[in-house]
């Protein structure tokens, strides 16, 4: 037997080569195919697990969050509210709020990444006014302030401004209030910053009270904030 192996055996060892080496790449190929297949089929049952868990959060964030209005806005007094007889009554204001307080810190306490959640530390932080725990509602408000929500930032920098107005604080206010009226947003709109801004000036400087009344009156002309810059600028008339 030769020592030498022929052209055809060599091209027979090639072409087995290369069958065997494209059956290992076809079985390769296809058990990446397999375990790509099975990482997506993970993803998406885990993206819509946890996409139903985040909405049944929200729904039950709703409701409770419903059931804090409810109390926010109760009715004060003995008799039921006849339209609906399952609303809550209460005997005086602050048993309301603080009734109402409880329920939406239990709701933002739960429920803290929804919005009704988010929604709720703001409402804690206005029963908290109504209640006079100034620096306590300054603080959650804070805290709102803090997060992500361009809107409730912006609602929770103007109730600041209007606590610090309320409680001595003046110059706290207006540098707020100013921040907020060069940079608006659609729930604390420019005009009504302006309105706010002013009446906190009319005392301290009504001169600059009086130009922001008329800088009102020139961008929102023929509008309910316009009348009540003309209401300020008779109020600032006799001082002026």
């Amino acid at each position: 037997m030769s020592d030498h192996i022929s052209r055809k055996e060599l091209k027979q060892d090639k072409i087995k080569e290369t069958i065997e080496h494209g059956a290992e790449a076809v079985i390769s190929h296809a058990q990446l195919t397999l375990i790509v297949v099975s990482v997506a089929l993970v993803v998406a049952l885990g993206y819509g697990g946890w996409r139903f868990y985040v909405d049944r959060q929200t729904v039950e964030a709703s409701a409770a969050f419903d059931t804090g209005m409810q109390a926010y806005q109760g009715r004060i007094g003995a008799t039921p509210d006849p339209a609906d007889l399952r609303a809550p009554v209460y005997p005086d204001e602050p048993a309301r709020v603080q009734d109402a307080l409880q329920r939406f810190t239990k709701v933002a306490n739960k429920y803290p990444h929804t919005n009704p959640g988010r929604l709720a530390h703001y409402y804690s932080a206005l029963c908290l006014e109504d209640l006079e725990r100034h620096n306590q509602a300054i603080e959650q408000l804070k805290k709102i302030s803090g997060g992500g929500d361009e809107e409730l930032t912006s609602m929770a920098q103007y109730q600041t401004a209007v606590i610090y107005s309320r409680t001595g604080k003046p110059d706290d206010a207006v540098k707020i209030f100013r921040a907020l009226a060069d940079k608006p947003s659609v729930l604390v709109p420019r005009p009504f910053v302006l309105l706010e801004l002013a009446g906190i000036l009319r005392n301290s400087d009504p001169k600059e009270a009086a130009s922001i009344y008329q800088q009102i009156k020139k961008e929102f002309p023929d509008t309910t904030i316009a009348d009540q810059a003309d209401r300020g600028l008779d109020l600032l008339s006799p001082k002026s």
